[in-house]
């Protein structure tokens, strides 16, 4: 039997197995792996974890959001309604405060109208009087004077009792 070189590689491949199994190297190597296993199933089942927990939070954050939608919309229509209302209301006491000013102002021109009017009565009484004093005082005759008088005298009675009433 002739020793090679494939001899020398198989004894020192049989050393270096008996090397590692009496330093119990395929035991660490084999503890090493399943701690290492140990440790990424752990990072898995807590990576779920967060992932349920941050899912049940998206969940929760959605439905608050969806309900402060609701609650926006439903402010946003009572505040549309009441605004509405608020110009319903503020058109009509519009309408009644103009119709009010609308009525005041008729009633102070009719009764601008009625003193303007009694006073162009007066005027035209007076004017009328003092023509007659004119035409009487210009006038020679005492007796045609007294029946002119008392005459337009009862006229003017019987006007101004008109105007009055």
């Amino acid at each position: 039997m002739a020793i090679d070189a494939t001899f020398w590689v198989a004894i020192s491949f049989i050393i270096f197995i008996s090397v590692l199994i009496y330093f119990k190297i395929p035991q660490k190597i084999n503890e090493t792996l399943n701690k290492m296993i140990f440790d990424i199933k752990n990072e898995i089942d807590e990576s779920e974890k967060l992932r349920n927990e941050s899912k049940i939070l998206l969940d929760k954050a959605q439905s608050k959001l969806d309900n402060a939608t609701l609650d926006t919309k439903k402010i946003t229509d009572q505040a549309k309604k009441d605004s509405e209302k608020l110009v319903i209301e503020m058109n009509d006491k519009f309408h009644k405060i103009s119709e009010i000013k609308k009525n005041l102002a008729q009633t102070k021109i009719s009764q601008m109208k009625e003193t303007t009017i009694k006073e162009i009565k007066k005027a035209s009484i007076r004017i009328a009087v003092d023509s007659v004093k004119k035409i009487i005082s210009t006038s020679v005759d005492k007796s045609k004077l007294d029946n002119l008088f008392t005459k337009d005298l009862e006229e003017t009675k019987t006007l101004l009792k008109k105007i009055n009433s």
